[in-house]
């Protein structure tokens, strides 16, 4: 895994906006369709090869292939690469993806995300066989595709992403296992497979899981804090069975708070798990940073040592708002970090994927590359400022109006104040 030794390099979670050609093709197989399978595959490996070189064209160091190769969700796609499995139709009642405190307290904005969502949801996913992986030959086209898109660009390296066991199907259900700790390890055991597939054709496997903190919304009440960490810690471990034999530096861990643009009041506080996520034996850390409840948290590495050998990738641009930021403010976010932890251990991210699915997008298009032009930029400046060099500004920064404006004189040196100490808030107790 390439580390920012010179400067500081740039990556991104993963999923990026599917192209409407593609899209005609994944519609037909959501729908069960008819469609021309050769057309399909000539579609998907064109639009791995267009978005691969668009990455690297606009600044961004270590690669993805979109996740273009999944036909459902970042998480839902391994209902097609498991056997055990099976989709009925949804059951009446409370729709499992739409409960938690936070939808609880703002449910008349939920009902309006939802809304615009689509607001419908798939079947049931029912877990009634012994699990196993089944998904060799969509994982090696994946592989391929991806491979021979890296040929033709100057990239410093290419990932994969791929479902933790907790972000695995979520929200399934077990009429086959004695308990759900048995299944959770019967995928783990299953997903090693994909995850090692991977790994082996020399590229970097990054595992997203966005339910091991987004869980804690849904558990606690009624569940103890307590519990929901026992379940955490479950997850983990799980997760490293799967991820056994391979080299931790080739392996990224995913953690986010949700992709969806909601309020997130009620999200678990890194601090109060960050011990669990660095029991995963990865080598770097894929960490939310730019969303507002959470951007604070950079501070919580004053306090938490990141391991020897570890790389800390925050997020210093959101996924899930229309502005673009601006590459002085990415700057700084990457700064705060590389103090803290090292610039050499930083690398520049996103907070989620652009794309949750193939038919849920969270900016346009044209935004999405707009943020990922100015993450390059931002990185370019933080560059400057950890490692010197010249001072020339970006081509960004000079077309931002406020960044040409000349900065006003220095007030009278007065005696500073001393800030009080600011303890990040939880509810260890709720």
């Amino acid at each position: 895994m390439k580390r920012s030794d010179k400067r500081i390099l740039t990556t991104h979670v993963g999923s990026l906006i599917r192209p409407p050609e593609l899209l005609t093709f994944l519609r037909a197989k959501q729908r069960h369709e008819p469609y021309e399978e050769a057309a399909y595959e000539r579609c998907l490996t064109e639009s791995v090869a267009s978005i691969v070189g668009r990455q690297a064209a606009t600044g961004v160091d270590v690669v993805s292939d979109g996740e273009f190769g999944k036909a459902i969700s970042w998480s839902q796609y391994v209902v097609d690469r498991l056997t055990g499995f099976e989709t009925r139709p949804p059951s009446e009642g409370r729709d499992p993806y739409a409960y938690g405190a936070d939808r609880e307290r703002f449910a008349e904005f939920y009902a309006e995300l939802d809304s615009r969502d689509g607001g419908a949801r798939g079947g049931d996913v029912v877990c009634v066989g012994p699990v196993a992986y089944s998904g060799q030959a969509e994982v090696q086209r994946d592989i391929d595709n991806f491979k021979a898109a890296l040929k033709s660009v100057k990239a410093e390296e290419g990932f994969l992403p791929v479902a933790a066991p907790a972000s695995a199907i979520p929200d399934r259900k077990n009429e086959y296992y004695k308990t759900e700790e048995e299944l959770v390890h019967a995928i783990a055991d299953a997903m090693h497979t994909e995850y090692k597939m991977i790994v082996d054709a020399g590229l970097l496997v990054q595992v997203d899981d966005a339910r091991a903190a987004v869980t804690f919304d849904r558990q606690v009440p009624p569940k103890t804090f307590k519990q929901y960490r026992d379940w955490v810690a479950m997850h983990m471990d799980a997760l490293n069975y799967a991820l056994r034999g391979i080299p931790e530096d080739r392996i990224r861990y995913h953690v986010c708070w949700g992709s969806w643009p909601g309020p997130h009041t009620t999200d678990v506080p890194l601090e109060d798990i960050v011990d669990l996520i660095l029991r995963v034996k990865a080598g770097a850390y894929v960490i939310e940073g730019a969303n507002p409840r959470h951007e604070h948290e950079w501070e919580v590495w004053k306090k938490v040592k990141l391991p020897k050998g570890r790389v800390l990738i925050p997020g210093v641009i959101s996924h899930a708002t229309n502005v673009v930021e601006h590459p002085e403010l990415i700057s700084q976010r990457i700064v705060r970090y590389a103090g803290v932890v090292g610039r050499e251990n930083v690398i520049a991210g996103t907070d989620c994927g652009f794309a949750q699915g193939p038919f849920m997008r969270r900016v346009h298009p044209s935004i999405m590359w707009a943020k990922l032009e100015a993450l390059s930029a931002g990185a370019k400046l933080a560059s400057q400022k950890l490692f010197g060099g010249t001072k020339k500004k970006s081509a960004a920064v000079k077309a931002a109006p406020a960044a040409r404006k000349k900065a006003p004189a220095k007030p009278a040196r007065a005696k500073k104040a001393a800030a009080p100490k600011r303890k990040v808030a939880g509810r260890r107790g709720r």
